[in-house]
């Protein structure tokens, strides 16, 4: 299938309908996904484990995977119950993943091969960042203390300092037709992933058709 090159930046519920839209005209699909959640299963996850929380991950994951299969039932199911309740299995699939892989990102690799997905998903960065908002109330500090927040807000950054994205990401955007931003919560999702440096350089190096929802 002929078709552009489309790259999608952002997070959460948002970014994985906009993969489910490129894949009706794209010839090929790359996920770029903030690694700054610390709600739901996945902040229950990462505070135990050396990996990027893998919520928002494990949506883009299924989003690009096409058709019905017992391994994307199984990518969407959730615990309701017991110990495990509240907690995905796809995200608890790819923290063992990035055990027996050795890496997080050789964790999506073997994930997409598993579900057949269309696309890739590369997290922006390769650790758990903090998200770190100026406010008209102070300085903010977590996704979800940001997302609650009602007043102004000045200022994104990321947190460690020495952050920066990961080498598939930033060939993904310099090799992109067409960068999609958005749709979602745009603090928290889409420039949580464009504040990772390197992201937004790329983006400017990019000829690619830009486009923000």
């Amino acid at each position: 299938f002929e078709g552009p090159h489309v790259v999608a930046i952002g997070g959460g519920h948002g970014l994985s309908k906009a993969l489910q839209a490129a894949l009706s005209y794209a010839g090929r699909v790359d996920a770029i996904v903030s690694v700054a959640d610390d709600g739901g299963s996945s902040g229950r996850l990462v505070p135990h484990l050396d990996i990027p929380p893998p919520g928002d991950i494990r949506k883009c994951l299924v989003a690009l995977t096409p058709g019905d299969s017992i391994w994307k039932r199984l990518f969407e199911y959730r615990f309701e119950s017991a110990d495990v309740a509240g907690h995905s299995l796809g995200n608890l699939i790819l923290a063992g993943l990035a055990d027996i892989e050795g890496s997080f990102e050789q964790a999506l690799i073997r994930a997409e091969r598993l579900l057949g997905a269309s696309g890739s998903v590369i997290p922006a960065c390769r650790d758990r960042l903090v998200l770190q908002a100026d406010s008209d109330g102070g300085v903010l500090s977590g996704q979800m203390t940001i997302a609650r927040h009602r007043g102004r807000i000045d200022a994104i950054t990321v947190l460690p300092t020495s952050a920066a994205a990961t080498p598939r990401a930033v060939d993904a955007i310099e090799r992109a037709n067409q960068i999609i931003l958005g749709p979602g919560s745009l603090m928290t999702s889409t420039i949580a992933a464009m504040r990772v440096p390197g992201i937004t350089e790329a983006i400017n190096r990019s000829d690619a058709q830009l486009i923000l929802v």
